[in-house]
């Protein structure tokens, strides 16, 4: 934890005058000993229901090279296997420097992996997002630095080599140049992936009174070459950026073998996966900001299906998705209050498609079409007595081929403190969550000849509603008590049918999900030497249904997540750094089913070197026992299933990074929620 050492010379001084002064010859001089204050900086600050959090002095000693990682030691904030969650909430999106657009969630996560630490300024934690941000519920904000023109040409290159089952490589390069009222930014990445998983399914499937036993052992192979490119040009207030990542290459394996035989399952990327997003923004001087994008993805894959070396299933699988958003807002200071309103308008045209070879298959060729739209008012102020506050009501219309709706969408951020060691939040706020496009086709995937995954064109969108109250003390430790609940809530789940020997896998819609719990953050120092972070969070799950397929569940539970977060340094100073973490989780539902607990050590070491330690080389090894593996249980109303994950998290990582000229930029892109692609 950084501190800061100040020497107060100037009390000496003052000392030594008043002796001069008032007793000039019966006084000797004196020379008082050094006087050392240390201080802390705030790790969290408050401010209209908003937790500003320093992240890079949280992350400085950490073994973290991107932003995406460096997300992962934000307070409550769980990163399972790159995928981030945020303690206290049902749902998280991430936007970076408040900017609204669209991306989906998978793309981003690779944006945000290609993004260097040091671009990091500050992050901030909203369990209710303002209107104006165009994103319901929770959100965390990364607020990176802008270059100036007196940088000149700042950069960053890395190199990354993560081994797993199998290895994988990563390069990347990152600048930006500033010169009078322009800035120009450019962030590019280069990666070959290949992943590994397996397996194990027991299904006790109980069909015309009998229990019928069926096991299956599948190991799963992917691979694939990721390229992003995201570039930007700013002019004062008016910003054109443009973010292309191309997958291509893609080549996902599963080989399965067990009561119904061997099988061999392959999906081959068709063409090359793509996606392009361009996004304009224009903020005036008298409060106004107008802006939009338009983002275009392409996916073509085929899939062949193989029991021993007969050719079950032969189909292609396409997806083409224009989409188009604008939004407009508008504020009017009054003295201590801020008035806002504002637009927001998203039009949507999937055309997808599913076609069969062999067996035949109707399959389906249709477009469907989407409109969003919305208008807010807020409403937000400040008071010197310690109360500050943000409010809206989002008035939102939906409409596809399937359903039109409207909703109300209120929330509520307020903060009230007396002095920064005590700091009160509350924070109220829902959001409405939508199907993935594909889904809403209806169409099917076959995993072997038991096992499907159905889409659901009668799948509904869900509201989620969040309220959250934090204490901040001495702004470092936090406590937030929490609840949660999803009317209508949807999950995939597998399912053994009554009429016939086959496992199906749709998502759902649910009555509701429901989850109390508080949350904890400790964090500690010791001498500069040793800091540790322990976050607890306990809670209490349930979820239920009175329509699963033809039965019903209510499932509940007590579950707990208990983090612990090392990082040591040989001295103050030293340039190594070694990071030690520990996780617990138990608990955990999904649907009917129940999760056996999990836990998992990762260790990392970091060494800075060069002129200005200009350069690192940083070593990681997640889940190190390889115990994190997810072992799912399903026994309810006849339904007996068993699934076992292995090798889901162990892995080592190395990273090189090089900075030149004192890399500090910024970047920008958002998301609102992963609804792309033709897998479900």
């Amino acid at each position: 934890m950084k501190r800061a050492f100040i020497i107060f010379c100037t009390l000496a001084a003052v000392n030594s005058m008043i002796a001069q002064s008032e007793f000039p010859d019966s006084i000797e001089s004196r020379q008082l000993n050094e006087v050392v204050v240390k201080g802390e900086k705030p790790q969290i600050k408050g401010h209209d229901g908003v937790m500003v959090v320093d992240l890079p002095t949280i992350v400085k000693d950490k073994p973290v090279s991107n932003v995406l990682e460096a997300l992962g030691y934000l307070p409550g904030v769980v990163n399972n296997n790159g995928a981030l969650g945020l303690s206290g909430a049902s749902s998280v999106t991430i936007i970076i420097n408040g900017e609204p657009t669209t991306m989906p969630l998978q793309n981003f996560y690779q944006l945000l992996y290609s993004m260097p630490v040091d671009r990091l300024k500050n992050v901030e934690i909203m369990y209710s997002a303002p209107a104006k941000y165009h994103v319901s519920g929770a959100v965390i904000n990364v607020v990176l630095k802008a270059p100036h023109p007196l940088d000149g040409l700042m950069g960053q290159a890395t190199l990354g080599y993560n081994q797993a089952h199998f290895a994988s490589y990563s390069g990347g390069f990152n600048a930006t140049y500033a010169v009078k009222d322009w800035t120009f930014e450019l962030n590019w990445s280069l990666s070959r992936s290949q992943s590994y998983n397996r397996q194990k399914t027991f299904s006790n499937h109980f069909l015309d009174g009998i229990h019928h036993p069926i096991e299956d052992d599948m190991r799963q192979i992917g691979r694939a070459w990721n390229n992003t490119i995201y570039a930007a040009a700013s002019y004062k207030k008016f910003k054109l950026s443009y973010n292309g990542q191309i997958t291509s290459d893609i080549r996902n394996e599963s080989l399965s073998s067990g009561t119904f035989g061997d099988f061999r399952n392959l999906y081959k990327g068709v063409s090359p996966t793509s996606y392009h997003n361009i996004a304009v923004r224009y903020e005036s001087p008298f409060g106004l900001a107008v802006g939009g994008d338009y983002t275009f993805f392409h996916e073509n894959r085929c899939q062949n299906l193989f029991k021993g070396s007969i050719e079950q299933i032969n189909s292609e699988n396409r997806q083409r998705i224009n989409r188009w958003h604008g939004y407009l807002d508008q504020e009017h200071t009054l003295g201590v209050w801020t008035i806002g309103y504002g637009v927001d308008y998203k039009h949507a045209d999937d055309k997808s498609s599913q076609s069969y070879k062999f067996p035949e298959n109707a399959g389906f060729d249709n477009t469907l079409r989407e409109d969003v739209a919305g208008v807010y008012i807020s409403t937000q102020a400040s008071f010197p007595w310690g109360l500050s506050f943000n409010a809206s009501v989002n008035a939102e219309y939906f409409h596809n081929d399937y359903q039109h709706n409207w909703n109300i969408i209120p929330q509520l951020g307020a903060t009230f403190y007396r002095t920064p060691k005590s700091i009160f939040q509350l924070n109220l706020s829902s959001e409405r969550i939508y199907p993935s496009y594909w889904e809403l086709h209806g169409g099917t995937s076959y995993i072997n000849d038991y096992s499907m995954i159905l889409g659901n064109p009668a799948l509904q969108p869900y509201m989620n509603y969040s309220g959250q109250f934090s204490y901040i003390f001495r702004q470092k430790y936090a406590a937030t008590l929490y609840v949660l609940y999803a009317d209508d809530y949807s999950v995939q789940l597998p399912y053994q049918s009554s009429s016939d020997f086959h496992l199906i896998f749709q998502t759902l819609n649910l009555d509701f999900s429901r989850t109390v719990g508080v949350q904890l953050h400790i964090p500690f120092d010791v001498k500069n030497v040793w800091n540790a972070t322990v976050t607890l969070n306990l809670y209490h799950a349930r979820q239920k249904s009175s329509h699963f397929h033809d039965l019903s569940f209510d499932n509940k539970r007590w579950g707990g997540y208990i983090g612990l977060n090392n990082t040591i340094r040989f001295t103050p100073t030293s340039p190594v750094s070694l990071s030690v973490d520990a996780t617990y989780m138990a608990g955990m539902i999904q649907g009917g089913g129940r999760m056996d607990p999990l836990w998992k050590i990762d260790a990392g070491v970091k060494w800075q070197f060069g002129r200005k330690r200009c350069c690192e080389f940083i070593f990681k090894a997640n889940d190190i026992f390889n115990t994190c593996n997810p072992i799912l249980k399903i026994d309810f109303s006849g339904q007996d299933y068993r699934m076992k994950s292995l090798n889901m998290n162990q892995n080592f990582k190395l990273s090189f990074v090089y900075r030149f000229n004192g890399f500090k930029p910024k970047s920008d892109s958002s998301i609102d929620t992963s609804r792309f692609g033709t897998g479900n």
